[in-house]
């Protein structure tokens, strides 16, 4: 019996002591060099690998900034000492990025956009958008369930009394999580300098998208006559922006939106909420026609 216990405990040692030198081996064959500076940058950086840099992560940000293919002040999460510590330490530029912020191209909220339904399901928009894509009369719509807030790493939206979300321009790291977690593709990732946006994306027209949602853009093409050429365009009975002609961007863009689906922004969206100067009758007419699922 303990010839039988000696003879496996020395096999696993063998074993053992064999991959040990086999690991040994590898490690000196194949060992790669990695620059010390890097995980010198890697602790520098916030660490929360938000993505907003345009790298998978914080220690893949730096890097690219040790290798010289980024900037520290790329990172839109770093204080200005930490970007200005990074600069020091390497002796390159900060650099400077223009500030990027989440925005919601769509302003139909409770009191723009009736509910065509009751959902009693589970209360994520994810699972809201399963079932019959929702149940706001838009199609396109904001579904006003908090899936943004919760997913925000920077607690950078906020559900207002309108049900929809409200991003932090200041807090905002353009990290793109809500775009990635929006079922309805609403948010996109803009400069601050892009202050001209359409804040809807209905496929309707006319009167057809007004009484869906009183804030639609209804295809009317004011904003094209009264923009630059070439600025705006209508597209699928919406208006798209070339924001490559940005510099010609003004507010009079908007002032004859019959719906104020256009707007001019100079900090972050929906900053009052208040029931519209003309509520439509409709949203009390058809209230009681409502189903549940």
């Amino acid at each position: 019996m303990w010839t039988e216990i000696v003879i496996a405990v020395g096999i696993l040692v063998g074993l053992g002591l064999s991959f040990a030198v086999v690991l040994a081996v590898a490690n000196k064959q194949f060992w790669v060099y990695e620059d010390p500076r890097i995980d010198a940058v890697t602790d520098i950086l916030p660490g929360t690998n938000c993505g907003a840099c345009g790298e998978p992560g914080c220690h893949a940000f730096a890097e690219s900034i040790v290798k010289g293919t980024a900037l520290p002040g790329k990172c839109t999460v770093s204080s200005a000492d930490g970007i200005e510590k990074i600069a020091e330490y390497l002796g390159v530029d900060a650099g400077k990025e223009e500030k990027r912020v989440a925005r919601l191209q769509c302003a139909g909220g409770r009191m723009e956009d009736r509910e065509k339904a009751d959902y009693l399901g589970q209360k994520t928009c994810r699972e809201l958008a399963v079932v019959h894509g929702g149940n706001k009369g838009c199609a396109w719509g904001c579904l006003g369930l908090a899936d943004c807030e919760r997913v925000c790493t920077f607690a950078s939206i906020k559900m207002n009394d309108n049900d929809l979300p409200v991003v932090n321009v200041e807090s905002c790291t353009a990290c793109g999580d809500c775009v990635d977690i929006c079922p309805k593709d609403l948010f996109t990732i803009m400069p601050v300098s892009h202050k001209l946006i359409v804040q809807c994306k209905s496929l309707l027209e006319g009167e057809l998208a007004q009484e869906i949602c009183s804030v639609a853009c209804d295809a009317c093409e004011r904003c094209v006559a009264d923009s630059v050429s070439g600025l705006i365009e209508m597209k699928n009975n919406l208006a798209v922006i070339d924001y490559s002609r940005n510099a010609l961007s003004s507010p009079s863009s908007t002032w004859r939106c019959p719906t104020g689906a256009i707007q001019w922004l100079t900090g972050q969206q929906f900053q009052a909420s208040s029931q519209p100067l003309f509520p439509l009758g409709r949203i009390e007419v058809l209230a009681d026609d409502k189903v549940s699922f």
